[in-house]
């Protein structure tokens, strides 16, 4: 073993630059640490480290919108695929990875959402990473939501393409940089947006950008993780690739991309981050397999129709389960958050560089296994908090 590095030793190169990064963040008021929630459901113990006591609370922190993770045949499903294929899957897909459960979900996935194929992945931040890298390249322009989620961010940048950024909903701003990469030349384009954006919980305009892939013959892309009340898109005559979650509605852990065969082969010879990623666990896949099933179901339609009330108690008309409560200030939205801790309501403050600054809030995430009860706590106390402002 090496000596201890003596006490007067000046630290190299990577501690002096780890620490002054760390300080950095720390110095802005943006240092982040994990805790433990102790939980099954909204319900549970948090563990507080600094303060070395837990807590029992609520939260409304989780995307599981249906309750699914909770769900008696959701979990039956993931335990008998351990006892029947064990606890992973042992190589990538391509290299016999795969399990006859990896198949049935990719059909009950297609089905689902209306195309001919679809493909899974370890996770929704590879299967956007998939799909812009594959379709993306020398020659290509992708026009990208300024408030797309981090997985399109990424993925455009490793895409080596083009890339335009369209103001957040703006369709006549897409519309004009569709009109200038005519205008240069640019043999193929991309569209890809959020249909709902994971911190405002608000939608694209769905429609008008259909039709501008449409008009202009462009790949559309859309990353659907958080559509759990919609919307749903038409995409007759359009070329569209659709990316999905099992990780929120599904209550498992994936992602999948939807498409038509030709295009779903294509991402299995070319994506890397398929090709060389083991599958998804036999449990996570027949887990999302049951879950496709409830939420396919008359009692998937009354869970909707819960998680639809319970939006309607906090934000009548809001079109989606993820509400902000926009506070601006970090500090403040910082402070916020814990006084609803201390009532026994876990909401995360969510503040720069997730948001861009001034725009600090509260992310409330809601899900069908919330109580009416736990909903209405969470009302009055950002009731109180709002006549105290």
């Amino acid at each position: 073993m090496p000596e201890p590095t003596a006490p007067d030793e000046p630290p190299s190169a990577w501690t002096a630059w780890v620490d002054a990064r760390a300080h950095g963040i720390e110095a802005a008021g943006q240092w982040r640490q994990m805790r433990s929630f102790d939980a099954a459901g909204p319900e549970g113990c948090l563990v507080d480290d600094g303060l070395d006591r837990s807590r029992a609370v609520v939260s409304f922190a989780s995307n599981d919108y249906l309750g699914l993770t909770q769900h008696p045949a959701v979990k039956a499903a993931a335990i008998a695929a351990v006892e029947r294929w064990g606890s992973g899957s042992g190589s990538a897909r391509l290299v016999v990875g795969s399990r006859p459960v990896h198949h049935d979900l990719e059909d009950a996935l297609a089905d689902w959402r209306g195309t001919e194929a679809a493909l899974l992945f370890p996770t929704g931040f590879a299967a956007n990473l998939s799909v812009l890298t594959a379709f993306g390249g020398p020659g290509v322009r992708i026009l990208s939501d300024e408030l797309n989620h981090a997985s399109i961010i990424d993925g455009t940048r490793l895409a080596r393409a083009g890339v335009a950024v369209y103001r957040h909903g703006d369709a006549d701003h897409l519309a004009a940089l569709l009109d200038e990469a005519r205008a240069d030349g640019v043999a193929r384009t991309i569209i890809a947006t959020d249909t709902v954006f994971s911190m405002d919980g608000d939608l694209t305009p769905l429609d008008t950008i259909t039709e501008l892939a449409r008009r202009h013959g462009a790949l559309l892309v859309l990353d659907e993780a958080h559509a759990v009340l919609g919307p749903d898109p038409r995409l007759d005559d359009v070329d569209a690739l659709r990316v999905g979650t099992l990780s929120k509605t599904l209550g498992s852990l994936g992602g999948f991309v939807a498409g038509t065969r030709a295009f779903v082969d294509l991402l299995v010879n070319t994506a890397r981050p398929f090709i060389f990623t083991t599958a998804s666990t036999p449990a996570d896949t027949a887990a999302g397999l049951a879950a496709v099933a409830v939420v396919r179901s008359p009692e998937g339609d009354r869970l909707r129709a819960r998680l639809r009330a319970h939006v309607e108690r906090l934000a009548p008309g809001h079109p989606s389960p993820v509400i902000p409560v926009v506070v601006g200030d970090e500090a403040d939205a910082v402070a916020l958050s814990a006084a609803l801790l201390d009532r026994g309501l876990l909401v995360p403050a969510i503040r720069p560089p997730t948001v861009p600054a001034g725009t600090s809030r509260l992310r409330i995430a809601l899900s069908a296994s919330h109580t009416p009860a736990q909903v209405e706590a969470l009302a009055g106390a950002l009731a109180d908090h709002l006549a105290r402002r």
